[in-house]
């Protein structure tokens, strides 16, 4: 129950776009330890793809999203839900899937597509057009596809609740994801 409203409060806050109330001028030395903890340059050029998951993190979520350029990088995975940003090239999708175990939550921060659901994977007889700033909502069982219908790349991030990737994954193209071999 706890984790449930847990998620709600996240994903109510992420989706109404709130502002934290956190300082803007944390200390410098917090910073900089974020920055040590982070992959080198030659691991992922320009891209931290460390998973903060299990202590507490602020993060500009937008400019994180946008900034990365994997198909998937999770960025936070803990006991309860996972964080995963996401980069679906123009004219592809994510790739039809179904979680048994897992609600989604899924933003577009930038791009437009075609968002397929349904409860089997022959009938998929839920279909929206979404852009920016638009929020997806997938139940636990329900077959789904995001098609990237605009002429960039798609750019969205993801709550799985529970975590549906191992922690500290990333999935630099579609084929290196193995759900969809």
């Amino acid at each position: 129950m706890k984790a449930n409203i847990l998620f709600f409060i996240m994903a109510t806050l992420v989706f109404c776009g709130c502002k934290s109330t956190v300082q803007e001028d944390a200390p410098v030395e917090e910073k900089t330890t974020q920055k040590e903890e982070s992959v080198t340059e030659q691991e992922a050029p320009g891209i931290d793809t460390k998973d903060e998951g299990g202590k507490p993190w602020v993060v500009d979520i937008e400019k994180l999203t946008k900034d990365n350029i994997n198909f998937r990088t999770t960025k936070w995975t803990g006991s309860y839900f996972q964080m995963t940003v996401m980069s679906i090239p123009k004219g592809e999708d994510i790739g039809l899937e179904v979680h048994t175990e897992n609600d989604q939550f899924i933003r577009i921060e930038s791009g437009s597509a075609k968002v397929l659901m349904g409860e089997t994977e022959d009938s998929l007889n839920y279909e929206k057009s979404v852009e920016d700033d638009w929020a997806i909502f997938i139940p636990a069982g329900y077959w789904h596809n995001i098609i990237n219908t605009g002429n960039k790349p798609l750019k969205v991030y993801v709550i799985y609740a529970p975590a549906e990737h191992e922690k500290g994954t990333v999935h630099k193209t579609k084929e290196d994801d193995d759900h969809h071999h």
